[in-house]
C-alpha cells in the first residue's frame, strides 16, 4: 500500500487542519495509508524516505535546517511532493532549498478575494483531461516561478488592482521533477470551502496521485 504523510500547521487563515482532513479522506479513498502530523519535526524523520507522497500544508512559518535537508533528500530520492495555495507555495520563506524544490513562491495577491479565470493550457495532460477553463473566486496568486515547470493551467491579471501587471499570464497549476521525485502544485484553495469547486478538487486529487510514487 502506498503511504502518504500530510504535515499541517502555520498560518491559521488558510485552515490547515481542515484542508489536511480533506486531503486525508481523498488519499484514503484512493488507497493510501495516511498519516497526519501537526509539526515540521515530522520532516526530520528518516522514515519519510520510504513514503510514496508528502503533502505540506504549512503557510509561512519556519523549517529547521535538518528538517529541510531530510525533506529535500526524500524528494530527490523519489518521494512525491504535492500541495496547494499558501500551504505549499508560501511555506518556509527563508528556505531557498524548499522553494527550489517546489518550483515557485507566492509574492502577492492583488485585490485579495476576487473573481478571475483559470485557463487550462494542457488539456491532454492526464491531470487535466475533461476539464475546461473555468471561473474562480479566491486570491489570484502572483508568484515567482521556475521556468522549468511544466505548466498545466494559467491565469491572466487584468490590472484593476495593480495596473503595472495588466496582461501578465501567471502559472496556476504545474508539475515538475526534483531529482527522482515528482512535484505537483496548484495555487487554488485559499480556504477549505473552495474544495467544493469541482474543477479545483479534481485537479488537486489527480495531481497528488500523479506525484506519488
Amino acid at each position: 500500500m502506498r503511504k502518504a504523510l500530510i504535515v499541517w500547521g502555520g498560518w491559521e487563515g488558510h485552515q490547515p487542519l481542515q484542508c489536511a482532513e480533506i486531503f486525508a479522506r481523498w488519499l484514503a479513498e484512493d488507497g493510501f495509508e495516511v498519516e497526519l502530523a501537526g509539526t515540521t519535526t515530522a520532516f526530520a524523520d528518516p522514515a519519510i524516505q520510504e513514503l510514496s507522497l508528502i503533502v505540506p500544508i504549512y503557510t509561512m512559518s519556519k523549517i529547521g535546517k535538518e528538517e529541510a535537508a531530510n525533506l529535500v533528500a526524500a524528494v530527490e530520492g523519489g518521494v512525491g511532493l504535492a500541495g496547494h495555495h499558501g500551504g505549499m507555495g508560501d511555506a518556509f520563506r527563508e528556505c531557498v532549498a524548499y522553494q527550489f524544490m517546489v518550483g515557485g513562491q507566492w509574492v502577492a495577491h492583488p485585490g485579495d478575494i476576487i473573481d478571475y479565470r483559470v485557463d487550462i493550457v494542457q488539456p491532454d495532460d492526464p491531470v487535466m483531461q475533461g476539464i475546461e477553463s473555468f471561473s474562480y473566486r479566491s486570491e489570484q496568486y502572483y508568484m515567482h516561478v521556475d521556468p522549468s515547470n511544466e505548466v498545466l493551467a494559467t491565469t491572466t491579471f487584468g490590472g484593476e488592482h495593480a495596473w503595472w501587471i495588466e496582461g501578465v499570464v501567471m502559472p496556476v497549476v504545474w508539475k515538475r521533477r526534483h531529482g527522482k521525485g515528482r512535484v505537483f502544485y496548484s495555487s487554488l484553495g485559499h480556504q477549505a470551502a473552495e474544495f467544493e469547486t469541482p474543477e479545483m478538487r479534481t485537479i488537486l486529487r489527480r495531481g497528488m496521485n500523479w506525484a506519488a510514487r
